[in-house]
């Protein structure tokens, strides 16, 4: 019977202590500096899709290919007929009430199809302060930049072309970090 309480004891000194609850946050590194993106569980669908993109390194050869100030930074595929009709490139809509085209927002791209289907290989970045609510109910809001809208300030401000592409290219370099909530609360405060 004496060894039941050493055997006890010696087992939870093995035990390790619950690590801390994390969530993944988008972190979006630009030549500019970097955009870190919150990603909504109210959209899952968005969110695991950005995330599998990000893992894969899909948008690393990319750039933000349209960038219109008091508009929105845009980045991903270019606009091109893959990325509005190839299936493997196309997500149902997930309009959530109260998550809106608000200064940070960040949302899927698509062409004009009747569906509203997301070309899940474009996102954009809402840059007008005052949001852009005629676009709520049309495109999917699925994320919200906590830090880096100074950079994103930055990059619709470079000079573009006629296509509002910048003349000098903006590359991107997508991942996925986990972060606890307090260590968001850091990100944000810093």
């Amino acid at each position: 019977m004496k060894f039941i309480p050493l055997l006890t004891l010696g087992f939870l000194l093995f035990v390790k202590p619950a690590t801390a609850q994390t969530q993944p946050i988008g972190l979006i590194e630009t030549p500019k500096g970097k955009i870190y993106i919150q990603l909504f569980d109210e959209t899952p669908n968005h969110k695991e899709s950005f995330i599998a993109l990000a893992d894969a390194g899909y948008w690393d050869s990319l750039t933000f290919n349209r960038v219109i100030p008091n508009f929105v930074a845009q980045g991903g595929c270019p606009d091109t007929e893959d990325g509005f009709t190839d299936p493997a490139f196309l997500l149902d809509p997930e309009f959530v009430r109260g998550i809106t085209h608000v200064y940070g927002a960040v949302g899927a791209g698509r062409d004009n199809n009747p569906e509203k289907l997301s070309a899940r290989c474009q996102f954009y970045i809402v840059q007008n302060k005052n949001g852009l609510h005629r676009l709520d109910g049309d495109y999917t809001v699925f994320g919200q930049v906590i830090k880096g809208m100074d950079v994103v300030d930055k990059i619709v401000f470079e000079k573009r072309d006629e296509t509002d592409a910048p003349i000098t290219p903006v590359t991107l370099k997508v991942k996925i970090i986990k972060l606890s909530k307090s260590e968001i609360e850091k990100l944000v405060k810093s």
